[in-house]
């Protein structure tokens, strides 16, 4: 399977004081590969430069070659829809969850049914982080429980319960032993792996806190907000270390923010985050100041429900209706956002 060339189009236009609109540039042609899902597609993440891995729908997991255009590998081994997936650190190795209750490990390069099925969350597993040695494992769920695993042997070697904490996204703190969790309670807690206990938990937000990303520093972290008509639908960047204080918010989504993201460093000469939301639209924002530097809208797309970084320039956003976009960000242009191709 191959690339397909697709009559979809996109266009920069310019707008005229006298109202007319006129084009800009030359409409470039949108590059349809093949789909990596048949469904709607509820994750994706970075496995390398070049290759994402994928959950949706259709209970399937598929690792994906986004510069050719190319499934790689299709994963087979779910009852139910994909929630989150999760990278072994510099490694081939990752970890899917799903709405059956149940988390499975897989290799790139190995079968493609799991290497191990971890069960123990009475309810849809909506959370996963890998530690930095990629030895454990952090689980989390609607059943308000965390569990910690051992990756080697498969068993759980700790569980933690916070009344009315139903786990919406976990990642593993860089370098330290501390897990980073958001809730439907409105929350965000900073676990203490150790003993799994609450280190500690930010200010509460207005809405519910869906996703939550920490930079590679290890410094600060970002979390975004459900929300309707303008109301909520931010981000947040908070401070990791001593403070620990609310350091900026970037509003200007329109529906709930599902996904954000730090944009490298090489990307622009000001430290960048990048959200994407279900009003369709992909934002990236200046993160001292909380400025919109570039906006794209994926109408048609329904909600947008995961993003990732696939290289220096490059993001990999899903989507409720038409699977995953790869996405370029323009740096002679102002950082402006384009889409390429969709699979």
């Amino acid at each position: 399977m191959g690339k397909l060339q697709s009559k979809l189009k996109y266009s920069t236009y310019r707008y005229r004081p006298d109202g007319i609109i006129e084009e800009r540039v030359p409409a470039k042609t949108l590059q349809e590969y093949s789909p990596a899902h048949v469904d709607s597609v509820s994750v994706v993440a970075a496995l390398s430069s070049d290759l994402c891995v994928s959950g949706g729908k259709d209970q399937t997991v598929v690792a994906y070659n986004w510069k050719t255009g190319n499934v790689v590998k299709k994963f087979k081994g779910h009852e139910r829809e994909i929630t989150k997936i999760a990278l072994g650190y510099r490694s081939d190795r990752f970890f899917s969850a799903s709405r059956d209750r149940r988390v499975l490990m897989w290799d790139l390069h190995g079968p493609a049914q799991p290497l191990q099925q971890l069960s123990g969350h009475a309810m849809v597993v909506t959370g996963l982080a890998v530690s930095p040695d990629s030895s454990r494992l952090c689980s989390g769920s609607r059943d308000n429980t965390l569990l910690l695993w051992d990756v080697g042997r498969g068993h759980c070697v700790q569980s933690a319960s916070v009344s009315r904490n139903l786990v919406t996204h976990l990642c593993w703190v860089p370098r330290e032993p501390y897990i980073l969790q958001t809730s439907e309670d409105k929350t965000l807690r900073l676990w203490d792996s150790r003993g799994l206990q609450v280190a500690h938990v930010f200010p509460a937000k207005q809405h519910i806190q869906t996703y939550c990303e920490v930079s590679e520093d290890g410094h600060r972290c970002i979390s975004c907000s459900s929300g309707f008509e303008g109301e909520g639908c931010e981000a947040t960047l908070w401070d990791l270390r001593q403070t620990r204080n609310r350091v900026c918010e970037y509003r200007g989504h329109f529906q709930t923010v599902a996904s954000c993201v730090f944009l490298p460093r090489a990307l622009a000469s000001v430290p960048t985050v990048a959200t994407s939301s279900h009003d369709c639209k992909v934002k990236i924002w200046n993160q001292d100041t909380g400025a919109c530097l570039s906006t794209l809208s994926l109408d048609g797309s329904g909600p947008l429900t995961s993003l990732a970084v696939g290289d220096t320039s490059s993001l990999l956003c899903a989507s409720f209706n038409r699977g995953i976009h790869l996405l370029r960000v323009d740096r002679s242009r102002g950082l402006e956002l384009r889409q390429v191709a969709a699979f």
